[in-house]
């Protein structure tokens, strides 16, 4: 343990105790006090402190417990000076009690306990880790009573309940020392069980959840008023309700309660989420009616409530999203992995079950459907959304998986419309789909479809773009949304029926000159009760509890770990998903060996299924390890490591954590050790999607009954079929390669920041198929599905070069 604290630390950065008493130290001693402190940092050209800086630090003491050496600090600290400077001038001024000042403590917390909100049965730790000059005992309390059998470094409450709700402290011990950590705050909420499977509420050092909705309210005047919502998170949320668009005075809490309503209490409510980290989530907006039955009589105070009206609801929701990008005969796709990540937020705020899956062969596909299937039943809100290639024939939308041939059928895909006769039998409630993928014909598909549908009045399609036309995505040298994401994630959470929203988006998108007469939403329902998203949940007496658990058990975390190893050492191991499908593994040095000059953590030896890439494991920052989407809510300082495709998973994961230290004392040779770590089937592993299919799945009904039975690859293509790219035939195999099936419409856009700015509009969902040779040929096997002629892309590029000026000012 260094004599001193941090040298480089800013002075700001001191813990108000260590300059409380470097304030009272330096203000009454006359000789070796601020005054002359000031002097020798005016001599210190580097920080530019003058004689009138000194003068406004002495006019302090006419403020009440003005302290000049505060100002002063003040000022060193905005200039640039750190505790390193501030120790040397300490030495020169010679004040050793001062001087004592800046020594750390026999013992320092190193790891402070953290506020959090969380949901009940679920698992409560609290971790406090101090360094001393001897061992370090803990003792944990909640309030002033001492909590049982906590004598860790972390408190382990599991599950945890609304009892355990509180605010918890640790005393550390270390000889004759002793600290107190701070307080932390714990806020347990009740939520129903219906929605917890959807919902791991693994992130809780990430992004805010969403988990409880207010309800509508129709009261007498006189009745209390009850409101409630709530957020899982940490560090823990903070609330501020609203009332017509205005903040609601002192509701800054998670229950808004009026004891005895007036009328003057009816109106919109909703309440604003936030966190410390500037992060914001908005409730549901809910109606409040408030009537007095003495001003207009009982019986018509009666017809006045009921004349509002009732409110739908749903017996559960679940969500399947699935994003295909890196395909393996195709061109591969960008948008699809934001707008799922995106799009599973949201949704997670509308209380549903939602699984996200990136990248699934036909199998996996199909299995998942599975899965989905089995969460529905009478009375459920089911959605399926898909980013990816696509195609539509006679009116069927088929979904194409990553393994899919080239060229691919009806055999090789899945069939919306099948999945949604399947979705009809649970006897749902509500069934919507929304499909971002191109709907161009597949000239190689000669199927003829045989989906016969009931008719239900709960159906609703939202397609990114209309029949026979193309769905584009925004590329550019980050990650961005596709169009049709970029516009719906505004008004997702908005509280209107569901045809509404997408009618909202539709004319959102239709403003956007980037993709004005290119692509346009589409919107096909039978709806006929106003069902929105936004609908709250009342379960059934016949919910499937067995599949729901088994959907909660696929979606949960594996129990960050403490790791001790022989050395003395001590690291966390910890766990984050990125989506259901994708784990992400980081590693922390909690406690090094004083005598370890060179302390590190990796993960290794993962099992073959996964296919990690070694030089992709174990990087300094989330991005090198491919880790865009999640990087802000992950802890720092760590080694991260990114497993995709969990769905391939066979066996349990089993992985080894290596630490790998050196000792001056060895000249700096590297020790290694090893702990084998077990963390079972992590997420969506436990579902098996990587079974064979069986034959009473999803694929006897999504299979066209005519489709061809042999190897697609044997399926002649229409001899008439030419590539048309801009207003010339294509005539060579380079124009039509991967790398050119953006249209180029944004080499530099003036006035962008950084003096350029790249962002084109790219062709994304549909498969431009170009032949082996020097020239395109119908000939089977090459060309398999052509993009549409464009004659304008001149005009493309104006328009949407103008678009981006737009947008930046």
């Amino acid at each position: 343990m260094s004599d001193f604290l941090d040298r480089s630390a800013k002075i700001h950065l001191l813990k108000e105790p260590v300059v409380k008493r470097l304030c009272e130290l330096l203000d009454r001693s006359s000789s070796k006090g601020w005054r002359r402190l000031g002097e020798i940092v005016i001599s210190d050209r580097r920080f530019k402190v003058s004689s009138d800086d000194m003068e406004m630090c002495s006019l302090t003491v006419l403020k009440l417990e003005g302290s000049p050496s505060r100002m002063l600090l003040r000022l060193m600290g905005d200039r640039g000076c750190t505790v390193g400077h501030l120790t040397d001038y300490l030495h020169a001024l010679g004040n050793a009690e001062a001087l004592h000042c800046l020594k750390p403590s026999a013992l320092q917390v190193l790891i402070q306990p953290q506020s959090v909100a969380l949901v009940s049965g679920h698992n409560l730790r609290l971790s406090c880790h101090a360094v001393g000059k001897s061992p370090v005992q803990y003792q944990w309390f909640k309030t002033k009573e001492e909590v049982p059998n906590s004598s860790c470094p972390d408190l382990v409450i599991s599950p945890v309940q609304q009892k355990d709700a509180g605010f918890y402290i640790c005393r550390v011990n270390c000889g004759d020392s002793f600290e107190f950590s701070q307080w932390a705050q714990v806020d347990v909420l009740n939520v129903a069980m219906s929605y917890a499977p959807g919902h791991s509420y693994q992130s809780l050092e990430g992004r805010m959840k969403l988990v409880i909705q207010p309800q509508p309210q129709r009261l007498y005047v006189g009745d209390a008023l009850q409101l409630e919502c709530g957020a899982v998170g940490r560090p823990i949320p903070r609330y501020q309700w609203h009332r017509n668009g205005a903040p609601v005075p002192n509701g800054t809490k998670r229950k808004l309660t009026v004891p005895h309503v007036m009328q003057d209490h009816g109106g919109r409510y909703r309440c604003e989420i936030s966190s410390s980290s500037s992060e914001r989530l908005w409730t549901n907006e809910v109606d409040v009616a408030v009537v007095d039955v003495y001003a207009i009589g009982g019986a018509s105070s009666e017809l006045f409530l009921n004349s509002i009206p009732e409110k739908l609801y749903a017996t559960d929701k679940v969500a399947l999203l699935i994003g295909n990008l890196s395909y393996q005969n195709h061109p591969q796709l960008k948008a699809p992995m934001v707008d799922v990540y995106d799009l599973t937020n949201l949704l997670r705020q509308l209380n549903f079950k939602v699984v996200s899956l990136l990248d699934l062969t036909e199998s996996e596909m199909r299995n998942a459907v599975d899965e989905f299937l089995l969460l529905l039943h009478k009375g459920v809100y089911g959605l399926l959304y898909y980013a990816g290639h696509g195609y539509e024939n006679y009116g069927n939308s088929f979904m194409v998986p990553v393994d899919a041939p080239n060229p691919y059928r009806s055999a090789n895909c899945l069939c919306v419309q099948s999945i949604l006769k399947l979705m009809q039998e649970k006897e749902t409630g509500l069934n919507v789909f929304l499909l971002d993928m191109c709907r161009k014909r597949n000239i190689h598909d000669d199927s003829t479809p045989n989906v016969v549908l009931r008719v239900t009045a709960n159906i609703v399609f939202g397609y990114a773009t209309c029949q026979d036309a193309e769905a584009f995505e925004l590329s550019s040298s980050g990650f961005t949304n596709g169009v049709f994401v970029k516009f719906l994630k505004k008004r997702l959470l908005d509280d209107e029926k569901i045809t509404v929203v997408l009618d909202r988006v539709a004319e959102d998108m239709g403003q956007f000159n980037a993709t004005k007469g290119k692509q346009a939403l589409e919107i096909r329902s039978s709806l006929s009760e106003r069902r929105a998203l936004t609908d709250a949940i009342m379960p059934s007496d016949n919910v499937a509890h067995a599949h729901s658990r088994q959907w909660a058990k696929a979606h949960e975390l594996p129990e960050t770990m403490c790791l001790n190893f022989d050395c003395g050492a001590r690291i966390k191991l910890g766990f984050a998903a990125e989506f259901s499908n994708v784990l992400v593994i980081y590693t922390y040095i909690i406690k090094k060996p004083e005598e370890m000059s060179f302390c590190q953590a990796h993960v290794t030896d993962f099992s073959q299924d996964l296919d990690v890439d070694p030089k992709e494991m174990n990087r300094e920052t989330p991005e090198e390890t491919g880790i865009y989407l999640l990087s802000s809510s992950l802890p720092q300082h760590c080694l991260y490591t990114r497993l995709s495709s969990l769905q391939k998973l066979k066996e349990e994961l089993v992985f080894t954590v290596c630490l790998q230290g050196t000792f001056a004392a060895m000249a700096d040779d590297p020790v290694h050790w090893t702990k084998s770590i077990n963390i079972g089937k992590p997420l969506i592993a436990r579902l098996d999607l990587h079974r064979a299919m069986r034959r009473n799945s999803c694929l006897q009904t999504c299979l066209m009954p005519h489709s061809p039975s042999h190897s697609p690859c044997h399926s002649p293509g229409p001899d008439h079929c030419h590539l048309l790219y801009g207003s010339h035939y294509a005539q060579d195999h380079s124009r039509l390669s991967p790398q050119h099936h953006y249209l180029e419409v944004g080499d530099s856009a003036p006035g962008a920041m950084g003096g350029s700015f790249y962002e084109n509009l790219s062709q994304c969902r549909y498969d431009p198929m170009y032949d082996s040779g020097g020239g395109l040929s119908s000939s089977p096997g090459r060309l398999s599905i052509p993009i549409e002629a464009s004659d304008d892309i001149t005009e493309l590029q104006t328009v949407f070069i103008n678009s981006l000026h737009l947008q930046q000012q």
